[in-house]
């Protein structure tokens, strides 16, 4: 009989400490490396109606898999607040995730109270949504009333038998693509769409992805096949380094490096030559970007991550629902931050079998 894989929600996680001694917030809060708090990353659920196959396969998240009960996610009012309180602390770009985000019913009107938080500086907060775009044509409108500034749409393969196999749930890549246009209409951007490449399943689709998307409103990025969970099987053979993916677009499609956007930027910029837009490689396997890391993951039910890869989460609901301050939990985020030291990506060895990969956290469960 295989041995069962045990997914992290199944396992127990440490209350946040409070740190004894209250403080202010003073927006300028730094890690153990030196890395400021930019970026939050919010799974406002557990569940999606895809079953990808480097993220929810079925023989893992099948019939009887059991999500997470409603009552155990945190609420709107309370994700609310936990976001007033990250803000506070430097926080400028919060992500919803899933999940399937828009599996959340009214998660609109979250998208309007997130709105409505004010910054130190008064910049308007960066607020972003990544989503499998199955439900976007309908929602897009909405979300953009609400607040929402833009979408990252995950799409793994032009041809629709490819993108069947992947999503493992009969979708149609023409309903994403219609999802794309009506984001794009709705004011949602820019708009990136994010192909995972797995080699010997979809690494054919590179180069029509590109073509495709070239000289359209939309950024394309290709993601390296990560080692998140225990769920997808990883192997390091199945990676497609980026490199390789730049020279095989450039082969076709002329292109030449462009700076970040900004301090943390996941993906390494191209340009084609011909000004027709952009591509991105987001490389965290063969070139990893740890050292300016900027992001921390709340989970669906309110536990804390301060890696994509982590093993342990910290449990903010806990803090939540028993009558704490606002002033108790400010401290406990901020002693967390300046406490976290991970840098998995840069220490990462290939072989991944043992004992830590199987406690990784699932990343349908914190996000990408």
């Amino acid at each position: 009989m295989p041995e069962k894989i045990i997914l992290l929600n199944d396992l127990r996680s440490p209350a946040l400490a409070v740190p004894s001694a209250p403080e202010a917030p003073t927006g300028l809060l730094s890690d153990a490396l030196g890395r400021p708090l930019h970026d939050l990353r919010i799974s406002v659920t557990d569940r999606c109606n895809f079953r990808c196959v480097y993220c929810m396969p079925k023989e893992v998240f099948d019939k009887d898999y059991a999500y997470l009960p409603h009552s155990d996610l945190l609420s709107f009012e309370e994700i609310t607040r936990v976001a007033r309180l990250f803000i506070a602390h430097g926080v400028e770009k919060i992500r919803l995730t899933g999940g399937e985000p828009l599996l959340r019913k009214n998660l609109e009107r979250l998208v309007g109270m997130l709105r409505a938080l004010g910054t130190p500086s008064g910049r308007p907060l960066d607020l972003t949504l990544t989503t499998n775009g199955s439900l976007l044509a309908r929602k897009a409108r909405a979300l953009k009333d609400a607040g929402l500034d833009r979408v990252t749409v995950s799409l793994d393969a032009l041809d629709d038998a490819v993108f069947r196999r992947m999503n493992d749930v009969d979708f149609a890549v023409s309903d994403v693509l219609h999802g794309l246009d009506a984001a794009h209409e709705a004011g949602l951007g820019p708009i990136k769409v994010n192909m995972v490449v797995k080699r010997g399943t979809n690494e054919d689709q590179i180069l029509p992805m590109a073509r495709h998307f070239k000289g359209s409103p939309f950024i394309l990025r290709f993601i390296e096949y990560m080692d998140v969970g225990a769920s997808n099987g990883w192997n390091m053979d199945e990676v497609i380094p980026s490199a390789e993916v730049i020279r095989r677009i450039g082969a076709e499609l002329p292109l030449a490096p462009v700076g970040a956007n900004y301090l943390g930027e996941t993906a390494a910029r191209w340009r084609y030559l011909d000004g027709s837009g952009e591509v991105g490689v987001i490389s965290s396997v063969t070139q990893a970007f740890c050292h300016d890391c900027t992001r921390l993951r709340l989970s669906t039910e309110g536990k804390l991550y301060t890696c994509l890869f982590a093993t342990q989460g910290h449990d903010l609901r806990a803090l939540l629902r028993t009558d704490r301050s606002d002033a108790d939990i400010s401290g406990a985020i901020a002693q967390l931050w300046r406490g976290r030291a991970d840098r998995y990506s840069e220490t990462r060895t290939i072989d991944t079998s043992g004992l830590a990969r199987g406690k990784k956290v699932e990343m349908s469960y914190i996000g990408g």
